[in-house]
């Protein structure tokens, strides 16, 4: 399953939800807001770092550069394009988007 989180860990309990809920082996894309979560700074207290041996993180890039953030991810998390997010998508038999 690929869990497609949008909003920051700061506004929105849809993150907490939704590493509450994912399962090992399943991947999760960060992409807008969410991406804050991947930031060294903020991985922490995200629970991201927490989850990274037991689930696939990955960032959408163009949002990571958006953001200021290229060079400041934690280690372990993926970056992906456009193309790479349509991959995942097609890749996983069933997706969630967490609002």
């Amino acid at each position: 399953m690929l869990h497609i989180v949008n909003k920051s860990h700061y506004q929105s309990g849809a993150l907490a939800s939704c590493l509450r809920l994912a399962r090992p082996g399943h991947a999760l894309l960060l992409t807008e807001d969410g991406v804050l979560a991947a930031a060294k700074a903020s991985a922490a207290a995200s629970g991201v770092a927490a989850v990274l041996a037991t689930l696939k993180v990955y960032v959408l890039q163009p949002d990571v550069e958006a953001r200021g953030l290229a060079g400041r991810l934690i280690e372990g998390v993926g970056a992906v394009g456009y193309e790479g997010f349509v991959d995942l998508v097609a890749e996983q038999p069933t997706n969630q988007s967490w609002i």
